[in-house]
């Protein structure tokens, strides 16, 4: 069984990444990304004012969102991103302290790996899904073969997703993706072109409903 967060995340399909976001447009850039259909939102612990912007959405968006940390590379992350109010974790890399803070804390963690050692290790240690990154590098043949001997596990891929290739990713094994600039054009958000942001989040929501 998995937590009600996963299985909300794996009808939803899709995690906008916001790396880099700075505060002075924060919120309306989350919510044009609600607007859009995505109700996932990850802000990566390496943006400048990462945990205030966290507590922030998760005040503003308590009832239309669902808000983590993403790049929550070892456990001094993991505990600023807890005491913000992060609703999941995610990381580029395997750390089994991660997991286990998370898992003390009832944070759902989502750690990155790449080999199938690393996804197994991953399981082992409680983590409920992973993050097979960098997609962009690794390419779909890879996830492929990786849902040879490891058919049940849920996977979100990271990395290479566009328009274009999204169900591609699906079709290959992916349970949800994350997404970052080809989803949340900041230069937009900077620019207060909010409306542009939701009509991208809109097509990319309306091509996995599909799915």
């Amino acid at each position: 069984m998995y937590t009600a967060l996963l299985e909300e995340l794996m009808s939803s399909k899709i995690i906008a990444i916001l790396r880099g976001v700075e505060p002075h447009y924060a919120l309306p850039t989350g919510q044009a990304i609600i607007e859009g259909g995505v109700r996932f939102m990850e802000i990566t612990m390496n943006t400048p004012g990462a945990e205030e912007m966290i507590a922030q959405w998760r005040e503003q968006f308590s009832q239309q969102a669902y808000v983590g940390a993403g790049t929550v590379i070892d456990v001094e992350h993991a505990k600023r991103a807890v005491a913000a109010g992060a609703q999941f974790i995610i990381s580029p890399n395997l750390d089994l302290e991660v997991i286990e803070y998370a898992q003390q804390h009832n944070i759902p963690v989502w750690p990155g790996v790449i080999t199938p050692t690393e996804i197994l290790a991953a399981r082992k240690a409680g983590a409920e899904a992973i993050k097979l990154f960098p997609m962009g590098s690794l390419g779909l043949q890879y996830l492929r073969e990786v849902r040879g001997p490891i058919a049940d596990y849920p996977i979100i891929a990271t990395g290479g997703v566009t328009l274009d290739n999204i169900s591609e990713y699906f079709a290959a094994g992916a349970n949800a993706v994350g997404m970052g600039t080809k989803l949340v054009d900041l230069q937009a958000a900077r620019e207060g072109r909010f409306k542009d942001i939701t009509a991208t989040v809109k097509l990319h929501a309306a091509a996995v409903a599909k799915l």
